[in-house]
């Protein structure tokens, strides 16, 4: 009985050392294998052999990660004080360069993209980091991908989710919004003015062609004025006895200009007259005695 169990001690021995020895990689997944402390190589996915006790693998997961940045006090280029924070994708393409060259490529990552984030917002205004979120995030890319280039890392994108910022300056944004709108709306308005006034001396020339047209359009204000319910009292007059009164002025005008030549000539000769009946020493002589 005891050569029974002799027997089965050590059939126990190897069915453990195939467990120990026995590794399924799924295929997203990588094992990087170490022979007595050396990379020996990068094997996977399915099923794998390994010696115990002289072969260790460490596993890496090369899917897409999903890397949540915290939010970070950003002091802007026009001295404006904000918290920004940021999602970063990112990936192992290099499994044997992520475990070696640096001792854990994630936490590694968060710290860079977190110091990158800052140091790239404080080199531009606020206006440009509210505006200009495609070119931030291309730029925050592709520092981060070139310095985690040695790691075997790869980021894939980087997304800035929130810009937030103090109450007074967003009152301040708003009035400068609101500003912006109101210079807008007097720039269009003077430039409708100026069309406006261009077609009405294009109708003005249209209307100076034919003295009917104005007659018509006088007509076509009253018949307007008339449609609403107001109690303004319109007397139609026409256009041409305007210009009869204008003609009866024009020539009361001109009448007085000639009589005033004439009374000014009539007392010049007046003057002339007694300065001749008069005496060299200034006393007046009769006719009838010269």
């Amino acid at each position: 009985m005891y050569a029974s169990y002799a027997y089965l001690v050590p059939i126990v021995l190897v069915v453990l050392l195939l467990f120990a020895a026995i590794r399924i990689l799924p295929e997203y997944k990588r094992g990087v294998v170490f022979f007595l402390g050396r990379f020996q190589s990068v094997k996977g996915p399915g099923l794998l052999l390994l010696i115990p006790a002289i072969q260790k693998m460490q596993v890496v997961d090369l899917r897409t990660v999903t890397l949540d940045v915290p939010e970070q006090d950003v002091i802007s280029q026009d001295n404006v004080t904000v918290r920004v924070n940021a999602v970063l994708y990112f990936r192992v393409v290099d499994p044997e360069k992520a475990i070696i060259q640096v001792e854990n490529f994630g936490v590694a990552t968060s710290q860079l993209a977190q110091t990158t984030l800052r140091s790239v917002l404080g080199k531009h205004d606020l206006d440009e980091m509210l505006s200009e979120r495609d070119r931030l995030n291309n730029d925050i890319q592709e520092i981060l991908d070139t310095q985690t280039e040695a790691w075997g890392i790869k980021v894939a994108n980087v997304e800035i989710k929130h810009v937030d910022l103090d109450e007074s300056m967003i009152r301040a944004i708003a009035r400068q919004a609101e500003a912006e709108r109101e210079r807008r709306a007097k720039v269009i308005h003077a430039e409708g003015e100026l069309q406006a006034s261009h077609k009405l001396v294009d109708a003005a020339d249209v209307m100076a062609s034919n003295s009917a047209a104005l007659q018509l359009r006088y007509l076509q204000t009253l018949s307007d004025m008339s449609n609403k319910n107001a109690s303004t009292i319109v007397f139609p007059l026409p256009m041409d006895i305007m210009d009869a009164f204008k003609s009866q002025l024009n020539k009361a005008g001109a009448a007085p200009t000639g009589n005033d030549t004439s009374d000014h000539d009539s007392s010049d000769h007046d003057s002339s007259d007694t300065s001749s009946s008069r005496s060299p020493s200034g006393f007046e002589t009769p006719d009838n005695e010269a």
